[in-house]
């Protein structure tokens, strides 16, 4: 088993969407790498703490890797925005990838570096090791589950077109 956490704008679709991918063993919604410990939501989305909303995801190395986990995570997120994905505005909403293996850190940026010529604009996605990680509140954990109608930034056809995606990507392999 390994991690990595994505931040793509709000926690709530990057959870709901990774928690279909296969190999995907496990999602918590958190805040990573700010200034503050035990930091809260609410403190989180003034902007002084520093942290970002992010997902940690856990994934089986012997039925997914890495390189498949990026390709939808660039499937999901607009790289060329900075602090928003979506309406949700504010460095709290920045993308990231926070990596707890320096290997994986080599992987993402080799990565970020082949799809870069695809956009217009530069791609400010974040990359730094993983520092510390705090659980969000449990009533953001498997939010969009937990509340069907709730707002999420992802559009609905990518989440129809994830096994696709998965395809797809397994297919470069």
């Amino acid at each position: 088993m390994k991690s990595i956490v994505f931040a793509g704008g709000c926690f709530w679709g990057v959870e709901h969407y990774f928690k279909s991918v296969p190999g995907v063993r496990g999602t918590l919604v958190g805040y990573i790498n700010g200034n503050y410990k035990f930091p809260t939501y609410e403190m989180v989305c003034t902007g002084i703490t520093g942290h970002t909303e992010a997902c940690k995801i856990e994934f089986d190395t012997n039925e997914t890797n890495l390189f498949i986990l990026l390709e939808h995570f660039f499937f999901i997120i607009d790289p060329t925005l900075l602090n928003r994905q979506g309406m949700d505005v504010g460095t709290q909403y920045r993308t990231g990838i926070y990596y707890y293996d320096e290997e994986d850190k080599d992987l993402v940026e080799e990565y970020i570096d082949i799809i870069k010529e695809c956009y217009h604009d530069p791609i400010v996605v974040e990359v730094s090791s993983a520092k510390e990680f705090w659980e969000a509140e449990d009533y953001h954990q498997n939010y969009l589950e937990n509340n069907p109608n709730g707002y999420c930034h992802i559009m609905p056809y990518k989440y129809k077109l994830l096994n696709k995606v998965d395809q797809n990507a397994r297919s470069k392999i």
